[in-house]
């Protein structure tokens, strides 16, 4: 056998060993594809991947090799990501309002390979994940102008869902009309309460009458259908597109750095931060009716090196004049000191639960 012939049937046996491999490694995948669509987590996981390589990329010794080595890992990832979409497409997400809402554009960022079911509120779309009926909801928890969605809240507080991933929606309010009015004819805006508070300035320096709808999207959907140019509903500019309308002024709100951050609800709990630096946990709990009570709570979790980035409070409902707590903060939940501080806690707390532990918040 000349050296050739040598070669080849060292490539052929390499190959032989490596399909045997990769079949191994995809059927690892499609664990993963599970576990992730079970929990609501992203298929792209870019610190991860870039991790892997840098890890792998260390075994191979000769620079040259090394490079197309890298390329190599990376058609392999993305073969592994492509598997997961497969078997993750058709995924049920439920979000609130109807298509064009931007909780409908963010659930579409997030799950763009999962089938979007809308759902008249709050309560409707988070009790679907509950009963099984969505595996994921995507619902909004936090504006950057207007505070916390409290209805949301409250489900968060009364429910059995865990956020497993959080994301920040830039949010531009547009003025939408019907085609051929003009601004000058406009004298009232439909929008929802949260969209009718971020433009108040606006709404109150054009004289506009405001009235509110169950979301933006409803918003533009009940303009076109009235068909009456004094009209206009404020939405996104993408609904203006769904629904045939013209816009009339771009960027209405009255911060630039609106934003709504929205949470992925799952029934099943992620623990795939423990060890990380880059996370997030979010706690909600009530305190002993004793003196002192909420300020020991606080200061058990700075003493445990925990940073907290908010601190809120809402009323219980079934108790007058009594409050529940949420807390968001940095750290790791799962780690031996996030334990520790549950277990001090409870000491002072009367109901303690975790409502989620997530990476860093990425945008959309």
């Amino acid at each position: 056998m000349d050296e050739l012939e040598r070669a080849r049937q060292i490539i052929d046996e390499t190959d032989r060993e490596m399909a045997v491999l990769f079949e191994k490694r995809m059927e690892a995948a499609r664990t993963i594809g599970f576990y992730k669509k079970e929990r609501g987590l992203p298929i792209y996981a870019p610190e991860r991947e870039k991790a892997l390589i840098e890890k792998n990329a260390a075994l191979i010794a000769d620079p040259t090799v090394r490079a197309h080595y890298v390329q190599f890992l990376q058609h392999t990832m993305n073969a592994s990501k492509r598997y997961q979409r497969e078997l993750i497409s058709g995924a049920r997400v439920a979000y609130s309002g109807i298509v064009g809402a931007f909780a409908n554009i963010a659930a579409e960022r997030i799950f763009p390979e999962g089938q979007l079911v809308s759902f008249p509120g709050f309560p409707e779309a988070y009790r679907a994940v509950e009963s099984g009926d969505c595996e994921q909801a995507v619902l909004p928890i936090e504006n950057s102008y207007v505070g916390e969605v409290g209805q949301v809240m409250d489900l968060m507080f009364q429910g059995s869902l865990y956020i497993n991933a959080v994301y920040t929606l830039r949010i531009r309010q547009n003025l939408l009309a019907v085609p051929g009015a003009r601004l000058s004819d406009i004298t009232k805006v439909v929008s929802h309460p949260q969209a009718l508070s971020q433009c108040r300035n606006y709404i109150s320096g054009h004289g506009f009458e405001a009235v509110e709808a169950s979301n933006t999207a409803v918003a533009a959907q009940s303009v076109a259908d009235a068909a009456d140019i004094h009209t206009a509903a404020i939405a996104s500019a993408e609904t203006a597109d769904l629904y045939g309308l013209t816009v009339l002024d771009h960027d209405i709100q009255t911060s630039f750095q609106n934003a709504t951050r929205f949470a992925v609800f799952s029934r099943v709990r992620n623990q795939e931060t423990n060890g990380r630096k880059d996370c997030r946990f979010m706690l909600m709990f009530t305190v002993r009716n004793e003196a002192g009570s909420l300020a020991k709570a606080i200061d058990v979790i700075g003493s445990c090196g925990f940073n907290m980035s908010a601190l809120r409070s809402r009323p219980l409902g079934s108790l007058a004049w009594q409050y529940y707590f949420y807390l968001e903060a940095a750290g790791d939940i799962f780690s031996a000191e996030g334990q520790a501080m549950l277990k001090k806690l409870e000491k002072n707390c009367e109901m303690l639960k975790v409502i989620g532990a997530f990476p860093e918040p990425g945008e959309l």
